[in-house]
């Protein structure tokens, strides 16, 4: 494996959670008896295209769907973790009547660790 392959790359991974918000609700409008199931349709969407890229990494995606009306959001993250290989890339979209934010945490797997814990 190539030390780029252990390296969290932003460029694989936000065309991913991008396209799933796409896919997920291009052309929709706010309907919040719909958010669960655009929530949980995203994470899927996202998880899937990540473990297609087939690199070591175990990742959590949050997703924060809610109705634009004007009013400010903000979001924080903080990871104690590798800074060299381990990283996050949130994406933020937005129609007229819908916010979404995407955040994706990549965290390398040592490859002397194998699935079960065995050295």
């Amino acid at each position: 494996m190539d030390t780029g392959d252990s390296e969290f790359s932003i460029d694989d991974v936000l065309p991913i959670s991008k396209n799933a918000i796409e896919a997920t609700l291009k052309d929709t409008v706010y309907n919040r008896k719909k958010v669960n199931d655009w929530t949980n349709s995203l994470v899927a969407l996202v998880l899937n295209g990540l473990q297609n890229l087939n690199k070591p990494f175990k990742y959590a995606v949050t997703c924060l769907i809610m109705q634009k009306t004007g009013a400010g959001v903000a979001t924080a993250a903080a990871c104690y973790w590798d800074t060299v290989l381990d990283g996050y890339c949130t994406v933020l979209w937005e129609n007229s009547t819908i916010q979404c934010v995407v955040t994706v945490y990549g965290a390398g797997i040592s490859p002397s660790v194998s699935k079960h814990g065995e050295h």
